[in-house]
């Protein structure tokens, strides 16, 4: 006869292993229960290399074994039954990320998944335990008559597309409210042309919308930002700020980081600086300012970074501004780049837990020139709420590394857009003709959006963009069937601040009918992968306006603008993931 652990039982096993957990640590010590499950003896937990064995009367009367091997440190349960039958999951003690079986006859074991806090599942059948995203809304259609202006700050983030690309290759959708319209289109190329001498230029086209109703159109504002050469990339002050609590050992998320920094210290040049600050339960210097010419003295820093304790963000925060200040203060520093860099999964659970508060903290630190960069890792016990919010308010950027190879990207590929800035406090305002607009909807930026008024306010805190970074706006718009041909439909001005003089320079350009293709199909390639995309992320935050869409038909827009751009691996990928996400929407459809 099988014996199962019944509920009751769990919880008394629950109950005495958090004792043992409680109790100081003594090699070999027993862990003995009185027979209706109380505390009998000693509550101390075994030695790692000592393997405790518990009994339990069940509701039939037979003992069942409870073996807890190697705890804390090896962090894995079994039990079998007493009579030696295959073993049956019913519970695990929380914070055990894996439980393994034995068969006491056969010798066999298996292992099964545990989320963070216990048990087998997450908690409302979520695919991952305490992951935090913020709802911004949907932007809706705004009547030209009511208002014809739309105000917003540029946004270059990229994290909620690698977010998503994380949940689809896990095997499930992404969480709506993670999903933010902006940082899919940005997160791919798209092929604006360079500018001359200005820091920018702008980009207009537009179609007939291929996924909105027959009458609407489409119309893509594009600004392509100057790019910088490795050469010609400014010397950086740059302060890691790394997250080395214990959440950071869950899905080797540490192990990434430091794969991560070492593609980076191959990068700096001599003239850099780098200091490492980390923060568990506290925070700590780890490397003083050391130069990028001692890459042996920073990679041994980073092979020293070891996960443990709780979460002190705040402290380890302010010890890197305070390092990246003293960095920016030498006489030296002049016309280099500070930045402080924070390698976290987002979670802060001692001092200042939420945004509002640990950016109080450092407050003094945001008018001095130095920036903040947040970039995050893993998932399951994952805050984007607060790695999104310090950047945005750190006048910085904020990403997301899911695999060595998006670090790549960061940290190699785009390092000079990543460290250098060549615009901030960017803003763009575009400004409907009442004549030719009747109603236009913005897809995205909810979350950056900008009182019309103080579009020429430089005292707005707004967007900070790098070299040679792009942003892309795409509207929705409803025109008036008579409107002229060739009529002018908006003026799109962009307002900006040079990092270096600190001057502040504004330009426009004139949008006509004439900018926009006669069919979809007709418009550049890369538009119309702004626009498959703007769709896919829209579907996927459950959007209004995409209503009668399907994700079926984004594989099948996304397979065809492939076959236009058929080099580029980002648009490959998209296919890739449409098909799962049309897939993994079609089995929840049929139940399966």
């Amino acid at each position: 006869m099988r014996t199962r652990i019944t509920p009751l039982i769990a919880l008394i096993i629950l109950a005495a292993l958090a004792v043992a957990c409680a109790g100081p640590m003594e090699s070999g010590a027993p862990v003995s229960h009185s027979p209706n499950g109380g505390v009998a003896g000693a509550t101390t937990a075994p030695d790692v290399q000592t393997a405790q064995t518990v009994s339990y009367p069940s509701r039939e009367d037979a003992a069942t074994e409870i073996v807890v091997t190697g705890y804390p440190a090896v962090q894995t349960m079994s039990y079998t039954d007493s009579e030696g039958g295959s073993p049956t999951l019913e519970s695990a003690t929380g914070g055990w990320e894996v439980a393994q079986f034995r068969d006491p006859q056969a010798g066999q074991a298996t292992s099964e998944g545990f989320n963070s806090i216990g048990g087998t599942s997450t908690v409302n059948d979520e695919p991952y335990d305490l992951t935090f995203f913020r709802n911004y809304g949907v932007n809706p259609f705004v009547d030209t008559e009511d208002d014809h202006l739309s105000t917003f700050a540029m946004d270059v983030d990229t994290a909620s597309y690698v977010v998503t690309r994380r949940f689809l290759q896990d095997g499930y959708l992404p969480a709506r409210d993670s999903v933010r319209v902006e940082e899919f289109i940005n997160y791919f190329d798209q092929g604006y042309a360079a500018p001359n001498d200005a820091p920018f230029r702008i980009t207009i086209d537009g179609s007939p919308s291929r996924f909105g109703l027959e009458t609407h159109h489409m119309m893509r504002v594009g600004l392509q930002g100057r790019t910088v050469s490795a050469d010609e990339r400014k010397d950086a002050n740059l302060v890691f700020v790394i997250d080395v609590s214990g959440s950071m050992e869950r899905e080797d998320r540490l192990g990434l980081v430091k794969r991560s920094l070492n593609l980076l210290v191959d990068e700096l040049r001599p003239t850099d600086q780098v200091g490492i600050i980390t923060y568990g339960s506290h925070g700590r210097v780890l490397l003083e300012p050391t130069s990028g010419e001692n890459q042996s003295r920073i990679e041994r820093a980073i092979r020293a970074l070891r996960a443990d304790g709780s979460t002190y963000a705040e402290e380890g925060l302010r010890l890197g501004y305070d390092m990246a200040t003293r960095m920016a203060d030498d006489e030296s520093a002049n016309g280099r780049i500070t930045r402080v860099i924070l390698l976290s999964d987002g979670v802060a659970n001692v001092g200042e837990t939420g945004s509002d508060g640990i950016l109080q903290r450092i407050r003094s630190h945001l008018d001095t020139g130095i920036t903040l960069t947040t970039i995050g890792f893993g998932m399951g016990n994952y805050n984007d709420v607060l790695m999104e919010r310090l950047a945005n308010d750190g006048n910085g950027t904020y990403h997301y590394v899911d695999t060595l190879a998006e670090a790549r990207r960061l940290f190699v590929d785009n390092l000079a857009g990543t460290l250098q800035y060549i615009a901030r406090d960017a803003k763009i305002q575009v400004e409907f003709n009442e004549d030719a607009v009747r109603s236009y909807r913005l897809l995205g930026y909810e979350n950056r959006d900008v009182a019309d008024d103080r579009f020429r306010d430089d005292t707005v805190d707004a967007g900070e963009v790098g070299a040679g970074h792009t942003v892309t706006a795409l509207y929705e718009m409803k025109l008036y069937p008579d409107a002229p041909t060739n009529s002018v439909l908006a003026t799109v001005r962009i307002r900006y601040e040079d990092p270096d003089s600190g001057e502040v320079s504004e330009v426009a350009r004139e949008v006509t009918s004439a900018d926009l293709s006669r069919r979809f199909e007709d418009a550049p390639a890369r538009y119309q992968l702004a626009a498959v995309t703007a769709e896919f992320a829209e579907l996927l935050r459950e959007s209004y306006w995409a209503r009668e869409g399907s994700l079926s038909e984004v594989e099948e827009e996304a397979r065809r603008v492939f076959r236009l751009l058929p080099r580029d691996a980002d648009v490959a990928e998209l296919v890739d993931l449409a098909e799962i996400a049309a897939d993994i929407r079609l089995s929840s459809a049929d139940g399966s």
